[in-house]
């Protein structure tokens, strides 16, 4: 089944002040992102990777690759070194660290992540097998004999041990295979243990790395690296959270049904209007009861914020979300956020194709109440049984204030294909447009890969992909 709906003059219904106000919204603190926070970080991020791999060939002594052991031993300097940054590297793509997370969005910054982490994993056994092999041959002894030694003689080689088996063990964790039997909590856990591992592994590089003993200049450079990383983490993952959190008072006030398993949050709070938040961003939601305390969990805003209040909808088809179901109200929360780039300051064009599938309708919904008017939007919304749509008069507002249209497709695959040539139709200006896509990961790639095949350039191709929590 298909249904248009475009801008007629009939006003469909208001959103009440709890669902979100439906009006063009009133000027918000914050400002767009500025790209070139993103690119001097990618800047100083390449310098800091030459001036590790420099730094191990530097401090090489002179004649010491003919030694006996010279060469492994070389070569595990410059892996350890080279691994480790690597590692901080990782930490830092998933710092949340705001300059730099507006521009680039947290779902691109996890991929980057998701690709790094084998590298710094890889390079740093081949560094203690490296090292092992040097210092075996430098002795004249076996490797088994070595190992002992190292183990028992050298300062923390233990410590580094520990870290090493718990950054291969993450990383076997983070096996898309293996994620995918993983509580969303387990995996949590398991991703802490890398701050711990990268502890453990500090005091090692300084105390025998080649590149830091008796040279007080790189201990102290290499010292000031670990503890601005450190910084991060602790400022935006940690302290900034609570004291916004502090700050706004959340509670939720209202847990409302929208549709078959399909439930909005609203919650009430203090400054909403200071909140710097855009529409299609995200965050990380904290309810303080018993049994989800605990638990950090991603959601969209599914409108932007109508002081007092702030609504979430969630599918409650995971364990988190179901519990979400049975919130009482006076439950305090705490967020994390705002993250994502998925918003207006993405635009390249001034009209916009917004598509959703599924769940994916709650950052589109608050996306379209943030573009202005002369986007003049074609909305897709993309499910499997009417029951699935919801927020339609929310919706068919904001696209009738905006002079655009909504389509609503509703089907399955085999019955209502979604391929280039009803897309075409659909959109027939579609190249010339912005597209906005938001849903599962798979309809997601379905949908970016269709849309580039019509024309569409990657810089005006947006996404957000969701998945069950």
């Amino acid at each position: 089944m298909t249904t248009t709906r475009a801008a007629t003059g009939e006003s469909p219904g208001t959103a009440t002040p709890a669902a979100g106000d439906a009006r063009p919204p009133a000027r918000r603190p914050g400002s767009a992102p500025r790209r070139l926070n993103a690119d001097l970080a990618g800047v100083l991020l390449g310098v800091g990777l030459g001036a590790s791999v420099a730094l191990a060939i530097t401090t090489q002594p002179g004649g010491s690759l003919s030694a006996p052991g010279g060469v492994a031993t070389f070569l595990g300097s410059l892996t350890g070194l080279v691994g480790t940054y690597l590692a901080l590297v990782m930490v830092l793509l998933m710092a949340r660290v705001a300059p730099v997370e507006k521009v680039i969005g947290q779902d691109r910054l996890a991929r980057w992540h998701r690709r790094l982490s084998p590298w710094p994993i890889s390079l740093l056994v081949a560094h203690a097998v490296f090292i092992t092999i040097g210092y075996a041959e430098q002795a004249k002894s076996g490797l088994g004999k070595e190992i002992g030694s190292l183990l028992g003689s050298y300062p923390d080689v233990l410590a580094a041990t520990v870290s090493l088996g718990l950054m291969v063990a993450v990383g076997i964790a983070s096996i898309r295979a293996i994620r995918r039997r993983l509580r969303h909590e387990t995996w949590w856990v398991l991703h802490l243990y890398l701050y711990l591992a990268l502890a453990f592994a500090f005091a090692h590089v300084l105390a025998l790395g080649p590149a830091f003993v008796g040279h007080p200049l790189t201990q102290a450079v290499w010292s000031l690296v670990w503890a601005a990383t450190a910084g991060l983490v602790v400022v935006y993952r940690f302290v900034l959270p609570v004291v916004r959190s502090v700050r706004l008072g959340l509670r939720v006030v209202e847990v409302r049904k929208e549709g078959d398993d399909i439930y909005s949050v609203v919650c009430t709070g203090r400054r909403l209007e200071t909140l710097p938040v855009d529409g299609g961003q995200f965050f990380i939601w904290r309810f303080l009861t018993r049994h989800l305390w605990w638990e950090g969990h991603p959601y969209s805003l599914s409108a932007l914020p109508a002081p007092p209040y702030l609504r979430l909808t969630v599918r409650a088809r995971g364990d988190h979300s179901r519990a979400l179901t049975g919130l009482a109200p006076g439950t305090r929360v705490f967020v994390e956020g705002p993250y994502g780039a998925f918003t207006r300051h993405a635009r390249r064009r001034e009209r916009a194709l917004l598509i959703a599938g599924g769940i994916g309708v709650t950052a589109l919904r608050a996306l379209l109440e943030d573009l202005p008017r002369q986007a003049v939007p074609v909305v897709l919304l993309r499910v499997s049984r009417p029951e699935d749509l919801v927020f339609r008069e929310e919706l068919a507002l904001l696209v009738e204030q905006r002079g655009g249209k909504l389509h609503e497709l509703v089907g399955s695959r085999t019955d209502l294909p979604f391929d280039a040539r009803s897309l075409k139709k659909l959109v027939p200006d579609i190249a010339r447009r912005d597209v906005f896509v938001c849903g599962p990961d798979g309809f997601v790639e379905a949908v970016t890969r269709t849309a580039s095949r019509l024309g569409v350039p990657n810089e005006a191709l947006h996404h957000e992909a969701f998945s069950l929590s």
